[in-house]
């Protein structure tokens, strides 16, 4: 029984509403509230209750004595398991899974709100242990001594190799750089440091140069949690990253619209750009001009690439200097593969692409990366088993945890085995989960979700699949391994409509065509009767989640929003029959119910999904000069990069407040947050108030469009995001570094589980039949690729 179910059964069994009013302002009531789920066992019921994110406790009530008890996780899931195998639940040898067991030394964060905050809980752990240890000093002393760029030693020699010799040479060199012009650049007195026992990398001028030497002086005295964290941000230690994302056609041009290729790609590109860009800043203010940062974004290479550059091995990303994608094919047991698969089925593959991936990268990099990224639940496991093999800092990037989406599908994984292979992919989250040395979010809601609802790596906490394992303790959301690092748009692309030199008009007689004609055909749908009246407009995949049928309902039932304002729905095609997917028909159907339901005529306009961003880019921003606003109503949204791309082009935005877009918008100030559930209007409602106030107060528009790009430019831009990501490639690393011994043995468990439990789930997963690969298009391996081998990497 789902929170729903239990308050429904409440309503149904106290009639009396004051009765029932004073049984849930009580105790029981606060219990029920805080329920997320309960299971019936005669005569027991277990609840599982939540009264905050990421705070779990679980209640037996006998129904025949009302006794009431506090249980452990493990019997509310054995109570779980008897409704869907009671057989396997009463066994008593099921695999139960505690990786909580390995990290009872590790500090946890103190409360909810606390939850993403980890790089600053890491660096006050640190400093604190710096504080009353000399033995960690010394382990920052040897870090220092070990860093090196291809071989090449930077910052300190080896000579300085204890702490009075170094606080010694700084007390020096600090002394002489003082009475140089801040501005000095650093090769003016490079001879004279290396005759103190210093290398390259301090700064690039003699002011850079004295900030890190005092802040390296005042953390050996005493280690202040702001100054190593401002130390580490300085140090010259990432110059080299591996991104892993494998499962979809992963190129730059004639892509969107294939499978698996959408919102995820353009974050990841997005993203390298502005590593790429920080990394180029950081190695300037280091004084490193002469090394050169290196990112292979690492995929699969699809022989079959239908049209697309997904057949090349190695293909330069656009817009950026050293940064390629790196492609690589998958074996079966004997050839290529040449077909793209779903990302359901990609398992049985990873752990040989992992290995052929490793070799190729090693050749490339001419060593080690300093920091391997992983994306989605394939490409996390895989970042596991480069980093595990390697012994690099690993950070994993869920996107979009699969098992929020369907409910139950952890107790229900058998009706989804076939279709989903959802035991490979729980498995596999769950392993790299644990594995990572940080893991990246875009948002809280991702994390730990709100007061109501758990988020999506909170739902790994405890949960069973029957048959196969119990997990009960997954991952903790209070570890600090958890930290927010949102992403933006690409400003270079979404810029506002107030930045008239930059505005795409060449696109303008397209988007004029799009939304104004009244000839239907393949690309629109539906006319405007009345070309003045502002226009919401939502963009989105036509699927049940994103709710944009829900969205031309609420219009569509509205009289009086129809009346101030027409609405533009762009996403999905109009033949449900054509349609490969069952939802995206069903919306099909549903839209075209709609609009002759309402005879929606002349003020609805449907437009199939579009792929050119740079054409999406100034249809914000013309809709935008037209006073509207974007709407997003998805029932679930774990991010939501429309959100960001319609606020940095200006538009007023209204969106769910169901997931990501709440940690976006701060309702009423920078935007407007909307209940897509809508029980009593009051969504539509703040749309209705929002035009009608723009109609007599004309600065309103103007009021809401400049709050949101503020929001945008303070919290949700790439800049901020890839800061943040060397600084936790940094920090994390050092951490990593200094606790090795402690991680050992769970990392031994995580292999463990891998070996004895993913390996066989993998290689049930059933193989594709393909045609033999032409030799010809045959991708050449380097020498290091040992492509016939079969060894197993773990």
């Amino acid at each position: 029984m789902k929170q729903r179910h239990v308050m429904e059964d409440v309503d149904k069994t106290v009639e009396d509403k004051v009765e029932r009013k004073k049984l849930l302002d009580g105790m029981l009531g606060y219990i029920f509230s805080c329920t997320q789920e309960a299971v019936v066992v005669p005569p027991y019921v277990a609840f599982a209750v939540r009264p905050n994110p990421g705070i779990w406790e679980y209640v037996k009530v006998n129904a025949d004595d009302l006794q009431v008890g506090c249980i452990e996780a493990a019997e509310y899931l054995k109570y779980k398991e008897m409704i869907f195998d009671e057989k396997w639940a009463s066994d008593g040898n099921a695999l139960e899974l505690d990786f909580g067991a390995f990290d009872f030394s590790t500090p946890l964060m103190a409360d909810s709100s606390s939850i993403g905050n980890g790089l600053n809980s890491t660096t006050k752990i640190l400093a604190s242990r710096m504080s009353e240890s000399s033995q960690s000093i010394k382990h920052l002393l040897d870090y220092l001594v070990s860093l090196n760029y291809q071989g090449e030693n930077l910052m300190i020699k080896d000579t300085l190799n204890t702490m009075p010799k170094l606080q010694q040479a700084l007390k020096v060199a600090e002394a002489y750089v003082s009475t140089l012009h801040k501005d000095t650049p650093y090769h003016k007195f490079e001879d004279r440091f290396k005759e103190w026992g210093f290398d390259k990398g301090w700064g690039n001028t003699a002011g850079r140069v004295k900030e890190t030497m005092r802040l390296l002086s005042e953390v050996l005295v005493s280690a202040d949690q702001v100054k190593l964290e401002s130390l580490f941000s300085w140090l010259p230690n990432i110059f080299n990253i591996v991104i892993v994302s494998i499962h979809g056609y992963f190129g730059q041009e004639q892509v969107f619209g294939l499978p698996d290729t959408t919102g995820q790609m353009v974050y990841i590109l997005d993203q390298v750009k502005a590593l790429e860009t920080e990394l180029l800043h950081k190695i300037e203010l280091q004084g490193l001009d002469h090394v050169k940062p290196q990112i292979l974004l690492v995929t699969r290479l699809i022989p079959d690439a239908k049209g697309t550059t997904c057949n090349q091995e190695l293909e330069p990303i656009t817009k950026t200097k050293h940064s390629n994608i790196l492609r690589v094919p998958f074996w079966t047991e004997k050839r290529v593969l040449r077909q793209w698969v779903s990302r359901f089925d990609i398992y049985p593959y990873l752990e040989r692409f992992a290995q052929d991936a490793t070799d190729k990268i090693l050749d490339l990099a001419k060593g080690k990366p300093d920091l391997i990224i992983g994306n989605y639940t394939n490409g996390n496991l895989v970042a596991y088993l480069m980093a595990s093999k390697l012994g690099v800092t690993l950070a994993t990037i869920s996107h979009a945890l699969e098992k929020t989406k369907y409910e139950d599908s952890d107790a229900k994984w058998m009706e989804f085995e076939e279709k989903y292979h959802f035991s490979c992919q729980f498995t596999a989250d769950i392993i790299s989960m644990n594995a990572a040395d940080f893991i990246i979010n875009s948002t809280y809601q991702e994390i730990a979700g709100n007061t109501h609802k758990p988020g999506q790596y909170e739902t790994y906490t405890a949960f069973t699949m029957p048959g196969l394992c119990r997990i009960v303790s997954g991952i903790n959301v209070f570890d600090p391994k958890f930290m927010i690092a949102s992403p933006g748009a690409d400003q270079s692309v979404y810029f506002p409509s107030t930045d008239k030199e930059r505005r795409m008009t060449i696109y303008h007689p397209a988007i004029e065509e799009l939304l104004y004609t009244k000839n239907d055909n393949n690309e629109h749908i539906g006319f405007l009767q009345d070309t003045k009246k502002p226009i919401i407009f939502s963009m989105a995949r036509l699927d049940k989640a994103k709710n944009l049928s829900g969205l031309v309902e609420w219009y569509a039932r509205n009289i009086r929003l129809r009346s101030l304002v027409n609405l533009v729905v762009v996403g999905g095609s109009f033949n449900p029959a054509k349609s490969k997917y069952r939802e995206e028909s069903e919306e099909i159907k549903k839209i075209y119910f709609l609009m002759k339901e309402y005879n929606l005529k002349g003020n609805f306009r449907w437009i199939a999904a579009q792929t050119n961003r740079y054409r999406n880019s100034e249809l914000y921003r013309y809709i935008a000069d037209r006073k509207g606003a974007f709407l997003q109503p998805a029932f679930y949204e774990g991010f939501g990069l429309t959100v960001i791309e319609a606020m940095s082009c200006g538009l007023p935005t209204f969106a769910t407040n169901q997931g990501g877009p709440a940690d976006i918008i701060v309702d009423e100030v920078s935007g407007f947050l909307i209940d897509p559930y809508n029980r009593d209007g009051s969504s539509e409602k703040k749309i209705v108030d929002f035009f009608e106030r723009c109609k007599t107060d004309s600065e309103h528009w103007n009021r809401m469009s400049k709050a949101g790009l503020l929001r945008i430019n303070e919290c949700f831009t790439w800049k901020i995001h890839a800061n943040k990501v060397l600084n936790m490639g940094s920090i994390y690393g050092f951490s990593r570094r200094l606790n090795r011994e402690k991680k050992l043995t769970k990392e031994r468990y995580i292999q463990m589980f891998y070996n004895l439990q993913f390996r066989n789930l993998a290689n049930k997963v059933p193989i594709p039949s393909e045609t033999p690969l032409d030799p010809t298009q045959m991708p050449k391996p380097s020498a290091s690729v040992r492509r016939p081998s079969n060894e197993r990497m773990a």
